[in-house]
């Protein structure tokens, strides 16, 4: 019997769309960009720790090119890819490459375990790879003030986000013969709930549901704002918490 296709939670017009209004934003004064930096920032510091020089590197997702400049410095041959231009539920081409890393982009699949085997098949014996994204109990304030926004039916707005438990059989179920799953926290201050979505509209992690959401009534936003900085300390500031997690499979 064939297996199943998986469900189709996610679109990927909706990815690119917002990747190209991110792009748009990232070209103006001030916006934000520090969970991309987080994640680079980290990749590098791992690469440094383990002693990794990789020679065929595929980077996929990040937008600010900062890790592919700084792969390059180094002596790498970087391959840049984004969801526009690579569609991570089919086979990586171009292999195979020591290093294939991918931030903030792979939990937002349809077949995420069939993506982590696409990445482990392009991957040069010994190779690695590495994935970060934001993982399970990110944006609690933010999913608390949507479920205020909708008190009676709420619409699912933010999609669901994977645990350190899952992302380990996950990287079994790709065949990774050695596995390391580990997270961190970004804790990030917010004077009002607009701020923190904008901070996400600049930073490409607005919803892309493959069912969208009807817009919020004027309304229900207001509920929600109050819900957000009913949340906030004596500063009047609401700390919101960003769980990113790493994956990380070699291919033996």
């Amino acid at each position: 019997m064939a297996n199943p296709s998986p469900p189709r939670i996610f679109s990927r017009d909706r990815r690119i769309a917002g990747l190209r209004r991110a792009r748009v934003r990232q070209s103006q004064r001030d916006s934000a960009r520090y969970i991309m930096d987080d994640m680079v920032e980290d990749v590098l510091d791992r690469l440094e720790f383990i002693r990794l020089s990789p020679k065929r590197v595929l980077v996929i997702g990040d937008w600010t090119s900062t890790l592919a400049l700084s792969l390059r410095g180094g002596g790498a041959d970087v391959t840049e890819a984004d969801v526009a231009s690579i569609d991570e539920e089919k086979p990586i081409e171009d292999g195979p490459y020591d290093l294939i890393v991918s931030l903030s982009s792979v939990d937002r699949v349809n077949d995420l375990p069939g993506a982590l085997l696409h990445m482990r098949n392009a991957l040069a014996d010994e190779g690695i790879m590495i994935a970060s994204f934001l993982g399970a109990g990110s944006l609690p304030h933010l999913r608390r003030a949507m479920l205020a926004a909708e008190p009676d039916r709420p619409a699912a707005r933010m999609h669901p986000l994977v645990d350190n438990q899952a992302a380990s059989a996950l990287l079994q179920r790709a065949l990774f013969k050695r596995q390391v799953v580990d997270g961190r926290s970004l804790t990030v201050s917010f004077a009002a709930l607009d701020r923190l979505v904008s901070d996400l509209r600049d930073q490409a992690l607005t919803s892309s549901l493959a069912n969208a959401a009807p817009p919020l009534s004027k309304a229900a936003r207001l509920r929600a704002a109050e819900a957000f900085s009913a949340t906030a300390n004596d500063k009047g500031r609401t700390l919101e918490s960003f769980e990113i997690l790493t994956l990380t499979g070699w291919k033996d």
